[in-house]
């Protein structure tokens, strides 16, 4: 199934400031970023996949994979991931594209913070975000104070 970057990004439009009552919400629980970054990602048609621990899914609040919720694990679900569901690889800033991610690491060490790219440009004054916890929509990624960022770019869905 192709990713409709349009469709991932018009479903962040509309969820940036609520929340979705079919999903949890982990603001009380360390944070909605990743949550928000997977139902955008999932909204742009990329498929779940149910392989225990390692996937990348969401039932419940009580089933789902970390991927879905963890920063790092979505990080490394992206990056690894050879079976179904979405993949991605590391790019530079000017190579982001609506509908992909960049995660933020606020000590220069742990990556804390995902965002989803709603505008792309070639500068972090021209790239725009949405995300939970500290809800925003259009937000300039300068405006962010970070150490290190990384994005990642969606190739499809498998």
């Amino acid at each position: 199934m192709p990713y409709s970057r349009e469709k991932a990004v018009a479903y962040a439009h509309k969820w940036a400031y609520g929340r979705n009552p079919r999903y949890l919400n982990y603001d009380n629980l360390g944070g909605d970023c990743t949550n928000f970054i997977s139902q955008c990602i999932h909204a742009g048609g990329a498929r779940m996949n149910y392989t225990p621990t390692y996937g990348w899914f969401y039932i419940n609040g009580n089933r789902k994979a970390p991927a879905w919720t963890g920063v790092q694990y979505l990080y490394r679900f992206l990056t690894d991931n050879a079976g179904p569901g979405p993949h991605g690889s590391v790019v530079a800033l000017s190579g982001v594209d609506i509908g992909d991610v960049i995660q933020l690491s606020f000590d220069g060490n742990v990556f804390g913070h995902s965002l989803f790219v709603v505008q792309a440009g070639p500068s972090a004054e021209s790239v725009l975000v949405a995300t939970h916890t500290n809800d925003a929509d259009y937000r300039p990624l300068s405006s962010y104070e970070f150490k290190k960022y990384r994005c990642i770019h969606i190739l499809g869905s498998r």
